[in-house]
């Protein structure tokens, strides 16, 4: 009989906890928690390390990490969409804890007064980015300074984002973060500013697309602003006809050189004009430092090499 007992205590709570996480939007993987808000979950994680998995649906909510690990995890990758919803006046996520990771997400339509409206804003700590989708909104990811720590994107979009007005937002931009790291990643449809724009001293953009053919007052492909060393490898790049600034795809210290370039690698990439585009130059460098600039596939009317 206590066995029993215990078999239908052991039952009841095993179906407690499965009813919850069904009807929960919001669960906490490490303690089965299920919440109505994401904020409410990433409070419940607190300074811990936690993984808050998340159904598909739409959601018009957004949240603010101050502490803590915390990952943000779609149980169907590009089924959870979280829309229009800015926390501080910011972005859908504020991130401010020890560390973060995104994973299986979409976040669109992020538009505020000061025209830096990003699906995420990163304040401090390491942030790994994976199949995820920024859409039509002033900026895809936007950053801190945080010299010690990495950004990775891995697998995700980035698409009808930027902004200039009297400033400019853009698709992603760092500020002076130690690594920047992009992987198998587009973007595409920029509405103004850079697709990427750092200020880091290590940069790793690989196998990546950057299609401008279809976007509008757009300027640089790749901005390292201050100076960046690491790689660009393998990356394809389409300049559109439609862009505020046509003088290069990518530029290096622009704004000041802050971080060595030398040893910066760029090589292996494939760099084309859409039909009707203006001239351009492939790589426009500031710094006056020793870059690694080989054996990249340029279009006709693309200058390989321009140093100002």
């Amino acid at each position: 009989m206590k066995k029993l007992l215990i078999a239908l205590l052991l039952a009841s709570t095993t179906a407690t906890v499965a009813a919850q996480d069904s009807v929960a939007p919001f669960t906490i993987q490490e303690t089965g928690q299920g919440f109505g808000s994401l904020q409410e979950a990433v409070s419940a994680i607190g300074d811990r390390n936690g993984t808050i998995l998340i159904a598909s649906g739409l959601y018009h909510q957004c949240a603010i990490q101050d502490a803590g690990r915390v990952a943000f995890v779609a149980r169907e990758p590009g089924k959870a969409v979280f829309d229009g919803v800015a926390c501080e006046g910011k972005a859908l996520l504020v991130l401010r804890g020890r560390s973060a990771q995104v994973q299986g997400l979409t976040l669109e339509n992020i538009n505020v007064a000061d025209g830096n409206g990003a699906g995420i804003r990163l304040e401090q700590g390491d942030l790994s980015v994976r199949q995820t989708v920024f859409r039509d909104s002033q900026s895809g990811i936007l950053s801190h300074d945080d010299p010690s720590a990495t950004v990775r994107i891995d697998q995700s979009t980035f698409s009808g984002l930027g902004y200039c007005g009297d400033d400019c937002a853009h698709a992603i931009y760092l500020g002076d973060y130690g690594r920047l790291i992009v992987m198998r990643s587009r973007f595409e449809r920029g509405t103004g500013g850079h697709y990427v724009k750092t200020r880091g001293a290590r940069v790793d953009i690989t196998d990546s697309s950057f299609d401008d053919s279809r976007g509008e007052a757009t300027n640089y492909m790749i901005d390292l602003s201050n100076g960046s060393t690491g790689m660009i490898t393998g990356n394809t790049f389409v300049q559109g006809t439609r862009k505020e600034n046509y003088s290069g795809l990518i530029v290096v210290a622009a704004e000041g050189k802050k971080h060595k370039s030398t040893g910066l690698v760029i090589a292996g990439n494939d760099a084309s004009l859409a039909p009707g585009a203006k001239a351009t130059t492939f790589l426009v460098d500031y710094s006056g430092d020793a870059v690694d600039l080989e054996e990249n596939k340029l279009a006709a009317r693309i200058t390989r090499f321009e140093e100002r």
